[in-house]
């Protein structure tokens, strides 16, 4: 993970004189393994007071695992064994002495050790601090420190890929390579404020103007990646929407390849809300499967109707059955019009049977939406089905790689915006003869958001929530 680190990003922070935080790194339950996390001064000797060696002599090495127990050093009694590895500074996550204690993952072990832990020196970490104090003692850029999170929560590879990229610094790295040029055109701007005497070459005013416009490009083309990068990162709701027995618990199952809905003859079986994760090549899809849209005929079905009309008002993405087999009817115009300015997919369901609805009509009512042919029945037309999706949502290739940087961060699309705008502004300025006094604070307001993105000039409440996010013991 050193790879790509801004080793020359400004220290917000020294360790000499901070705190040693603690906590479990791992998730409470019963487990094979747990671990215990330390960073800070107090450290070793934490190590050396708790840690009670299987072999003799025993040196304490940093960067490697030793075998032996974990003692409560008031009574000399036995905790539990362990493997333990101490990592001396800096060549560290948070460039601080760490240690970790690796016990077995029992809840009642766990506790133990971190309350030991406490008893030596320590204090509880706060979410996220650990991945905090990478960042505030310029190991990580703030880019990076927020894909820790993004890795963590990531559905599919290509949401785990996008986290990769940007915490590998590829993001950053085009950030300073921005800041580099920006920097080169406030210089130029302020030695003529500084000397007015001296006349700009019209050549040097004209590389600026083309450098920015190139800046601008790139800047366009990272926040245009936004909305689909978003789509990877946090996936989309999709509602499965249609009168009774079209079909919908059906395509559930055979989207899932699992038995997870209800399926019978019956209409109106579902009466509830059943929501699963799909994976569409790399997206996220909540599928909601809801109660058929007619007329209720009890309490409990008229229930059902009220959420899935609630459900399907926000959805963003739905999935639109009719029954082929059968004309449509009042039922289905009245569905039409609930959905209509949804984002969607047609799904004509039981192309098994003979067709009742002329492709035309159809056509004629939903243009510029897919319709696909289906049979649940056959699982007939589900691949179709699965890339009409994807191309609903995706609009080009979105393969995250180091010549194709994908933001889906919207912290980070607002912060390239406001510099898109502000060298959009610098750029008028040039042209149109503007002072040079108001270009170099446009430019200076273009630095100042870019610096935000990366964490030098990012405001402690923003950082406190964006870690705020993190799980107590990263």
């Amino acid at each position: 993970m050193n790879r790509g680190s801004p080793s020359h990003l400004p220290k917000r922070f020294s360790s000499e004189g901070n705190e040693t935080i603690a906590a479990i790194s791992t998730p409470f339950g019963v487990s094979g393994i747990g671990i215990v996390r330390v960073s800070g001064s107090l450290a070793e000797s934490i190590a050396r007071r708790l840690f009670k060696p299987k072999s003799e002599p025993f040196r304490l090495v940093s960067h490697h695992f030793h075998y032996g127990e974990i003692i409560d050093p008031q009574h000399n009694d036995s905790i539990d064994e362990v493997l333990l590895v101490l990592m001396k500074a800096p060549k560290t996550y948070t460039r601080e002495d760490i240690l970790e204690i690796h016990c077995h993952g029992g809840y009642f072990i766990l506790q133990k050790i971190l309350e030991l832990v406490l008893k030596e020196g320590a204090r509880m970490a706060h979410p996220g601090e650990f991945t905090k104090r990478a960042f505030l003692s310029g190991r990580i850029d703030l880019t990076q420190a927020e894909a820790v999170i993004d890795l963590i929560n990531a559905k599919t590879m290509a949401s785990l890929e996008i986290a990769n990229q940007q915490l590998r610094g590829n993001f950053f790295r085009e950030l300073s390579s921005l800041k580099e040029g920006m920097i080169e055109g406030l210089a130029l701007i302020e030695t003529h404020l500084d000397f007015p005497e001296e006349e700009i070459e019209p050549i040097s005013l004209g590389e600026m103007a083309h450098s920015f416009n190139e800046m601008i490009r790139k800047l366009d083309e990272w926040i245009g990646s936004h909305e689909e990068g978003r789509i990877f990162r946090e996936g989309i709701s999709c509602a499965i929407v249609g009168k009774t027995n079209v079909g919908k618990s059906s395509l559930l199952n055979v989207l899932l390849k699992e038995e997870r809905a209800i399926v019978t003859p019956i209409p109106g079986t579902t009466r509830d809300l059943i929501e699963e994760v799909l994976n569409i090549n790399g997206i996220p899809v909540r599928l909601i499967d809801t109660a058929g849209l007619r007329k209720a005929t009890d309490s409990i079905e008229l229930e059902g109707v009220k959420r899935a009309k609630e459900r399907v008002s926000v959805a963003e993405f739905v999935l639109l059955m009719v029954d082929s087999s059968h004309p449509l009817d009042s039922d289905d115009f009245e569905i039409f019009e609930e959905v209509k300015g949804k984002k969607k997919v047609v799904v004509m369901n039981k192309k098994d049977l003979p067709s009742m609805i002329s492709p035309q009509d159809i056509e004629g009512r939903f243009q510029g939406d897919p319709i696909i042919s289906i049979s649940t029945l056959k699982n007939e037309g589900i691949e179709g089905l699965r890339e009409a999706i994807y191309s609903s949502l995706i609009h080009r290739d979105m393969r995250p790689s180091p010549e194709y940087l994908i933001v889906a961060n919207v912290r980070h699309k607002r912060a390239l915006y406001q510099i898109r705008e502000s060298l959009s502004d610098v750029l008028n300025g040039l042209g149109q003869g503007t002072s040079l006094e108001l270009i170099a604070f446009e430019m200076r307001s273009a630095l100042e958001a870019l610096g935000e993105v990366v964490g030098e000039t990012t405001p402690e409440e923003v950082l406190n929530r964006i870690f705020g996010q993190f799980c107590v013991g990263k």
